[in-house]
C-alpha cells in the first residue's frame, strides 16, 4: 500500500522505470499497483508479523462451498491477519486529522501523466488517481483484501476468480464504477501494456467475462501455476471505459491529462516539467472503508522538480518543500547543521527500514560481447571498493548488498541446501562452477585504500585468463588487438564522487573505462533501446515472488523487458523462476527462492552496492506520525499527517511561508 523510496520502477501493471535513485518523492501504490511488478506489488509484501492480541487470526474466507471459497481477501499460504468486519489497520490513527500540505522534490522534469507507457518521462505519482480491486497491507506476507471489490470467490485449486465489486465505488468525475470497466482496463493492458507485461499476462488468463454489472469472472489457462494469480488480476489499476472511448484515450499513447481513476486524490495543478499538485477527493468513494480510515490524510501533495541533487537540498533548506528523505550520504553526515535544524524548526530522525534491499547495483549489458566471459564481469567487480567508498564517501552510514533478497530470510546464504541441491543439480549444466559445492557468491571485501593491491592482482589474472592482455600501451586488448573500452552512464552530479573513484581504478586494471554523463531523459531512451556497457539499476524484489520474476529475469524477456537490463538468457534461471511459481508452501517458496538467488548471484551480472537499514528523513516539524510505523512502510504521503498548531508557530516564526 505505502512504498519506500526507491528507483525501482515498475513494471507490468505499475509505471515504468523512471531512474535508478529517486532522490525525491516516495511513489505511491494506494493498492493500485501489483500482480506481476516485483517492485509495487510484490515489494509491497512485508514480512510476517505477529498480529496483535486484540486481533484474531482471521479464516482464510467467509464460507466455503463444497470446493468454492467466498472471502473478503485471500492469502497465499496462511491465513488473513484482519478479521471480516475489521474498523481499521492496526498500523493507523484512526483520529488523524485531515488538512495541510505535505511536499517533496523529484529528479530532472515530466512530459507525461500516463505512467503505464514507455513514451514520455511520466511525472511523481502519477499512479495516485487508480485503484485496484483488491489492495495490499504493509504487516503481512502474501495477503490481499477488497478494496472495489466486496467478495471473491475461487475454487481451492484457483483456476478461476470472480469478483463482485462494490456498488458505491465511483470514478472521481462520479461516474459509477462497472465490471465492464474491469473488463476494459485488463483489455487495455493485454493489448497496449508493455511489451514484456502482455507476453506475461497472455500466458496466463484464458478469458475475463463480464457476468453482471457488478460480477467478473477470469478463468486461467490450464497447466501453469495459480497460486497467485487471484492476486495478480486482483491488483489490475482500474480505469473508466467510457472515457478512453469518449476520448480516444490509450495507454501506450503519452500525454499530460491522467487517466479518471477512482483514487482519493485528484489533480489539481501542474507546471509542466516542474510541479504537480495533488488534492484530496472530497468526493471520494472511500473514506468509510476500513482500509483508508486513517490514511491519505494531507489535503495536498506537492511535488517540486529539481534538475541537481544540491539545488534541491538548498531549496529545502530554504522551505521550497517540507520532507525529505536523504539519499545521499555526505549530506546526512555533514550538511544537516543549518539554522532550522539547530532551532528544532527542522527534524532530523532515522526510522528503521525493514524492507528488502532494492537491489541497487552497476549492470552490465551482456548482450556486448566483451562481458561474455565470466571471468571479466567478475574482475571488474573486484574494482569497485565498497569498504573505502563506505568509509571515505559514506560516512558509513550504508551496507553492503550481496543478494537479490538482502535484508531478509529469502537471501541465500551458504553453501546449498539438500532442498536446494534438489533444483539445483538438473540445471547444473547451465549453472556457472561452484553453484552446487561453493558458498552463495558475496561482494568483494577490500582495503581502506582506494586501490586494493591484492584484488587488483585477483582481477589482472582473470583478465589474463579470458584473453584480455596488456598491450605495449599499458591498456587491455584481446587478440585482435581490439581495446577493452567500457562506458558507464551516469544521469546525477551527485553520483559522479562514487564513480570517479570506479573509473581511476579500472584504469589501473589496463580498462580503458570512462564515465559519461547525460541527462534523465538520455538516459531513458538509452536504457530502452540496451544502448549502454554499464549503468546503475535496481532490482526490487518481493516476500512472494512469483511471475513477474520473469520480467526481470526470464529469457523471454531479454529483448523486450526494460527490467531485464543485462539481456540475461538463461535455461537454467528459467526453470528456477519455474520453480518459484509452482511453490505451494512457505517452505518450498524459500527454499526456491535461495536456489534462485544463489544463481542469479553465481552469473555475475551486477556488481552490488549499498542500501541503508534505515530511512532518513528531514522534514519541517509540522508533521506527525502513528507512534509505531509499519515496520515496512515509512508512509509519510497516507499515514502521517498534518499538525495545524506546529504549522502555525513555524508561520509565525517565518519559518515558512
Amino acid at each position: 500500500m505505502t512504498t519506500t523510496p526507491a528507483a525501482t520502477p515498475k513494471a507490468a501493471f505499475g509505471p515504468r522505470r523512471r531512474g535508478r535513485r529517486t532522490f525525491g518523492a516516495t511513489r505511491m501504490l494506494g493498492g493500485a499497483l501489483g500482480g506481476l511488478i516485483l517492485a509495487s506489488a510484490a515489494a509491497a509484501q512485508t514480512a510476517p508479523t505477529a498480529a496483535p492480541a486484540t486481533t484474531p487470526a482471521a479464516a482464510p474466507a467467509d464460507q466455503a462451498a463444497g470446493d468454492i471459497i467466498t472471502s473478503y481477501g485471500i492469502s497465499t499460504f496462511g491465513k488473513l491477519k484482519y478479521p471480516k468486519g475489521f474498523k481499521h489497520l492496526d498500523y493507523v490513527n484512526p483520529d488523524a486529522p485531515k488538512g495541510g500540505e505535505i511536499s517533496e522534490w523529484a529528479f530532472g522534469g515530466f512530459d507525461s501523466m500516463n505512467p503505464y507507457s514507455v513514451m514520455g518521462r511520466s511525472g511523481a505519482l502519477s499512479t495516485i488517481f487508480y485503484e485496484s480491486l483488491m489492495t495490499k497491507t504493509d504487516d503481512e506476507v502474501g495477503a490481499a483484501y477488497c478494496l472495489l471489490c466486496e467478495t471473491i470467490e475461487y475454487p481451492k485449486d484457483r483456476a478461476w476468480v470472480i469478483f463482485t465489486l462494490r456498488p458505491d465505488v465511483t470514478f472521481s468525475d462520479g461516474t459509477k464504477l462497472t465490471a465492464e470497466d474491469v473488463k476494459f482496463s485488463y483489455d487495455e493492458f493485454l493489448q497496449h501494456g508493455l511489451p514484456s507485461f502482455r507476453a506475461v499476462l497472455g500466458s496466463q488468463i484464458e478469458s475475463a467475462e463480464v457476468l453482471g454489472p457488478l460480477k467478473i469472472k477470469f478463468t486461467f489457462k490450464p497447466g501453469i501455476p495459480t497460486r497467485d494469480l487471484p492476486q495478480t488480476v486482483g491488483s489490475l489499476p482500474i480505469f473508466e471505459k467510457a472515457e478512453f472511448v469518449r476520448d480516444h484515450r490509450s495507454l501506450d499513447k503519452s500525454g499530460l491529462k491522467p487517466f479518471v481513476g477512482t483514487g482519493p486524490y485528484v489533480l489539481d495543478k501542474m507546471k509542466t516539467g516542474q510541479e504537480l499538485v495533488y488534492k484530496r477527493n472530497p468526493k471520494y468513494w472511500g473514506w468509510n472503508n476500513p482500509l483508508n480510515i486513517g490514511r491519505w490524510n494531507f489535503n495536498k501533495i506537492r511535488i517540486e522538480y529539481y534538475a541537481d541533487y544540491n539545488a534541491a537540498f538548498e531549496g529545502f533548506k530554504g522551505g521550497s518543500y517540507t520532507f525529505r528523505n536523504e539519499a545521499l550520504s555526505k549530506l546526512w553526515a555533514t550538511g544537516y547543521n543549518f539554522p532550522a535544524v539547530e532551532k528544532g524548526y527542522v527534524k532530523k530522525v532515522s526510522l528503521p527500514n525493514g524492507n528488502i534491499a532494492p537491489g541497487q547495483s552497476f549492470v552490465f549489458n551482456m548482450r556486448r560481447p566483451k562481458f561474455d566471459d565470466i571471468r571479466v564481469r567478475e574482475a571488474l567487480s573486484l574494482m569497485f571498493n565498497f569498504d573505502w567508498s563506505n568509509k571515505t564517501l559514506f560516512y558509513g552510514i550504508y551496507d553492503r548488498i550481496n543478494s537479490f533478497w538482502q535484508n531478509s530470510d529469502l537471501q541465500a546464504k551458504g553453501k546449498p541446501s539438500p532442498a536446494e541441491l534438489k533444483l539445483l543439480d538438473p540445471i547444473a549444466k547451465d549453472l556457472p562452477k561452484g553453484v552446487l559445492t561453493e558458498d552463495a557468491v558475496m561482494a568483494p571485501s577490500s582495503g581502506l585504500r582506494q586501490l586494493d593491491r591484492n584484488n587488483l592482482r585477483k582481477a589482472s589474472a582473470l583478465m589474463d585468463a579470458a584473453g584480455w592482455t596488456v598491450g605495449k600501451n599499458g591498456m587491455r586488448q584481446n587478440a585482435k588487438g581490439v581495446p577493452l573500452r567500457i562506458e558507464i552512464l551516469n544521469d546525477s552530479p551527485s553520483f559522479d564522487r562514487i564513480l570517479v573513484p570506479y573509473v581511476e581504478n579500472l584504469r589501473r586494471l589496463g580498462v580503458d573505462a570512462r564515465l559519461t554523463r547525460i541527462d534523465n531523459a538520455q538516459m531513458t531512451d538509452r536504457e530502452r533501446t540496451y544502448d549502454f556497457d554499464m549503468i546503475t539499476a535496481q532490482f526490487p524484489m518481493g516476500y512472494t515472488p512469483g511471475a513477474s520474476l520473469r520480467q526481470y529475469f526470464g529469457s523471454q524477456s531479454a529483448d523486450s523487458s526494460i527490467f531485464n537490463l543485462m539481456g540475461l538468457k538463461n535455461k537454467g534461471i528459467d526453470q528456477l523462476i519455474d520453480d518459484v511459481t509452482k511453490a505451494k508452501t512457505q517452505g518450498q517458496l524459500d527454499t526456491s527462492v535461495h536456489a534462485l538467488d544463489r544463481a542469479l548471484r553465481a552469473i555475475r551480472f551486477w556488481i552490488p552496492q549499498w542500501y541503508n537499514p534505515n530511512y532518513n528523513v528531514a522534514y519541517y516539524n509540522i508533521f506527525d506520525h502513528p507512534k509505531t510505523l509499519p515496520r515496512y512502510a515509512l508512509g509519510e504521503l497516507d499515514l502521517w499527517w498534518y499538525d495545524a498548531k506546529k504549522a502555525a508557530a513555524l508561520k509565525a516564526a517565518g519559518v515558512l511561508r
